[in-house]
């Protein structure tokens, strides 16, 4: 039994913080009110004063590397770092070694799961075997083993007709295929966003165009087959335009940025920083700008982390070397309420709504909202307490941050899923 106090609660359903006690019993919410008063020996009582207490987060695109490459993540290690940031459901991307690309390997990952993780994993299907782009997946199979979605992240299913048939699928089997957006043919060799820091640099660039073509086929290919595409970190201007006209003609297509995307430019390439190597690439202060902007119109519909994580050894090399991607559960939080709340004005309520509500909305799965006789899945933030993101402080396997060393404000306090205090006053407790 838990008696959250004092807490400015943010219930999901609605933009408005209201001041209440929250009481948990067991796995749900058994009451909110004012001064709530309870005489038991087992109770825990958290004081929440000045902090919020809003629904807990659901990332729709992370990478957890298990299996095969377990040494940089595993669905324990990269749980644990999802409870820190105070996601309590994740969903991993098929690109492990093998792929999940078929029904057993769905099955591994769901038990492997219930077996070690304190919190929600669900898996993301391959849209091809093996990731090669060449032939479907086991879409309908693996869709009965509990996946939520298709995608072959990492790798762009280049075959337009392999798309919109997987499109097709997807669409029979009520799920989104979440599209990761690159036209290899235009970005193959490069190793940053293409311009001015690339030329000073002397690294090879990745046009902006490449991801744009591919969202403009796949928005085709959506309004066609009347099929729900996501479209995935999105990065540059002309992708949020694109997707803004897709929404206009009543296209089916949602689409996610992440936070490196929307407080960091090219220039922290500069110095041949690999973890800020990051695929696609970090953009401009102008493409910042206009995913800011897309984000307030409602024209972003969700943040996810992508987190990406690699061995030091892995990114300790020369840049060129170095494979792509940040970590991100951890810092994600605190990256959004720093850049858009605290230096953009917006209302804290746009949070929920980019981490918690639409995140589930785009994967079919039942909101988390903070009303009576619900699951009991929160999170406690302290609005005002400011920290610098250091390597020893990271609960994930790996440490590839690209925020090392920035300084943010707002800090994950307490997660509860399901009645439970996995993470207490920074103390993660599973």
């Amino acid at each position: 039994m838990i008696l959250i106090k004092n807490a400015d609660i943010i219930n999901g359903l609605d933009k408005s913080v209201k001041r209440a006690d929250i009481l948990i019993v067991g796995n749900k919410i058994e009451k909110i009110g004012i001064d709530i008063k309870i005489q038991n020996p087992d109770l825990q009582t958290i004081d929440a004063s000045g902090k919020y207490v809003m629904p807990s987060f659901t990332d729709i695109h992370c990478h957890l590397r298990d299996p095969g490459f377990e040494y940089k993540e595993d669905i324990r290690s990269g749980s644990l770092s999802a409870v820190a940031g105070g996601f309590t459901t994740i969903c991993c991307m098929p690109n492990t070694n093998p792929p999940i690309d078929n029904r057993a390997m769905v099955a591994y990952v769901r038990y492997r799961a219930r077996e070690v993780s304190p919190i929600e994993v669900l898996p993301i299907g391959a849209i091809t075997k093996g990731l090669n782009g060449e032939e479907l997946s086991e879409i309908g199979l693996m869709r009965e083993e509990g996946i939520v979605a298709i995608s072959d992240d990492g790798k762009c299913v280049m075959n337009a007709n392999l798309m919109r048939n997987a499109l097709l699928y997807a669409k029979d089997f009520s799920i989104p295929v979440i599209s990761h957006c690159e036209d290899t043919n235009l970005s193959e060799g490069g190793q940053m966003n293409l311009g001015f820091v690339s030329t000073m640099l002397g690294l090879k660039g990745i046009p902006r165009e490449a991801e744009s073509v591919i969202v403009a086929r796949d928005i085709l290919l959506a309004k066609e087959t009347k099929a729900h595409l996501h479209i995935t970190h999105v990065s540059t201007k002309e992708s949020v335009e694109l997707i803004r006209r897709a929404k206009e003609w009543g296209v089916n297509v949602t689409c996610d940025t992440c936070p490196h995307y929307i407080s960091l430019t090219e220039e922290e390439v500069i110095g041949f920083n690999t973890n800020a190597k990051v695929n696609p690439p970090l953009r401009t202060k102008e493409d910042v700008e206009a995913l800011t902007e897309a984000i307030k119109e409602g024209v972003i519909d969700c943040i996810t982390t992508d987190h990406a994580p690699h061995h030091k050894d892995e990114k300790n090399v020369e840049f060129n070397l170095a494979p792509s991607g940040t970590i991100g559960f951890e810092t994600a939080f605190a990256v959004l309420y720093t850049h858009l709340v605290k230096n953009r004005g917006f209302e804290i309520s746009k949070l929920v709504e980019l981490l918690s509500i639409n995140p589930r909305r785009i994967v079919n799965l039942k909101p988390n909202v903070i009303v009576e006789n619900q699951k009991a899945n929160l999170v406690i933030i302290d609005p005002n307490r400011e920290w610098e993101v250091k390597e020893e402080d990271i609960i994930s396997k790996s440490k590839n941050s690209v925020f090392l060393g920035k300084k943010l404000t707002s800090y994950v306090e307490t997660v509860i899923y399901e009645g439970k205090i996995l993470k207490k006053d920074g103390e993660i407790k599973c």
